[in-house]
């Protein structure tokens, strides 16, 4: 299970997001609380963020080296700032290759998505399922072999088919899609996923049959004035808020959080 982290907010270096925190995302690589599998998140790491100025497509950072090893994140993080990032530490699951077409975060033109969870048996139950009812665009757009990237194209078919739909609309109906295929082929799946467009932030905790991966949520902070962060695991001590099972969380522009059922 990997670890997430999404921000939006007022604008703030990627230093003091990553690893001035207590219980940062390099801390929760190695010393992870909250894990339902797996011991460490040592198998890469990702950062994607947008521009403070520019309406431009995000940027993103991936790397196959633990967090903690990774000598050139800690410069970077200095130098960028932004008001929306996404950021996780990955631990990969068994047969999953470590490279960096299946690091997150996955993007596509203004998109950027993180996926904590697992399709169990993922190659030999929905993995084809999946790749079948895609579009061509979809298709295409996956680089690696990850269920991650997977969710990922499932999510682009619903944003490209229905162009009307809300993000969270397409969330809500991509995990549906995806709890009835695992049902349909008899295996489960969590996904908690976070996707930003780079005004807003989405989150999903969701799980086919069991608990879901931990997910909370926070909000003006003192250490964060005017802003939401999400994560797998607080950072800090603090008002944090364990989201709800089987439910969508989304940060508008205003900072305004709603919440809606799956």
């Amino acid at each position: 299970m990997c670890r997430l982290l999404g921000y939006l907010g007022e604008i703030v270096s990627l230093e003091k997001l990553l690893y001035k925190p207590e219980h940062s995302l390099i801390v929760q690589s190695y010393q992870p609380r909250e894990m339902n599998s797996g011991l460490l998140n040592a198998d890469g790491c990702g950062v994607g963020w947008y521009h403070t100025q520019r309406d431009t497509n995000p940027f993103t950072y991936k790397s196959v080296l633990p967090i903690w090893n990774d000598v050139n994140l800690p410069s970077l993080s200095r130098y960028v700032e932004s008001g929306c990032a996404l950021a996780y530490v990955r631990s990969a699951t068994l047969g999953q290759a470590v490279d960096l077409s299946n690091c997150q975060p996955f993007d596509n033109q203004k998109l950027l998505c993180i996926h904590n969870g697992r399709i169990e048996n993922f190659r030999q139950t929905i993995y084809r399922p999946i790749r079948d009812r895609l579009s061509d665009f979809a298709y295409q757009a996956i680089k690696g072999s990850t269920d991650s990237e997977h969710i990922f194209a499932l999510l682009l078919d619903e944003v490209q088919a229905n162009p009307s739909m809300s993000l969270e609309q397409a969330l809500s109906a991509t995990i549906n899609n995806l709890d009835l295929l695992a049902k349909s082929h008899q295996t489960r799946a969590s996904a908690n996923l976070l996707i930003s467009d780079g005004k807003r932030l989405i989150a999903a905790r969701f799980a086919s049959d069991r608990n879901s991966p931990s997910l909370y949520w926070l909000r003006d902070d003192p250490a964060f004035p005017a802003a939401v962060i999400i994560a797998s695991e607080p950072l800090f001590k603090g008002d944090w808020h364990s989201m709800p099972e089987h439910s969508i969380v989304s940060v508008g522009e205003d900072l305004e959080i709603q919440f809606h059922q799956i």
